[in-house]
């Protein structure tokens, strides 16, 4: 009676053993989620003086390789402070054949000054 007792427990150990082992996949295989690729409007930028303005458009004309060249942009907001020939620098993205200007900015010339010593050399004085 012993010996059968001693069977059936062994059994059951086994059994359970066995039922654990179904309940996990024997060589999990980890699939990655997909990955999806969000593609971004590139952003460029012209640097230009304004030929003309309005609250819809601003045309810039701009030096390239020693030829000048008119770009025109379509505005997502009327700009201020911008007037007829200021120098400006657009942002803009390609969107259905047109330029559209994300942002415009003035840009401001910095003059280089001279300091004393620059300018006795420069005259050829020491």
């Amino acid at each position: 009676m012993k010996k059968a007792l001693w069977y059936i427990v062994g059994a059951v150990l086994l059994l359970s053993t066995l039922a654990f082992a179904a309940d996990r996949a024997a060589s999990p295989v980890k699939v990655d989620p997909v990955k999806t690729n969000i593609v971004k409007a590139a952003k460029m930028h012209a640097t230009g003086k304004v030929t003309e303005i309005s609250d819809e458009s601003i045309k810039i004309e701009r030096i390239v390789k020693g030829d000048a060249e008119t770009m025109e942009f379509a505005l997502e907001k009327p700009v201020k402070n911008i007037i007829v020939s200021d120098s400006v620098k657009i942002d803009y993205m390609e969107k259905d054949g047109k330029l559209i200007a994300s942002r415009v900015a003035k840009v401001i010339l910095k003059k280089k000054e001279i300091k004393p010593a620059e300018a006795t050399s420069a005259s050829g004085k020491k």
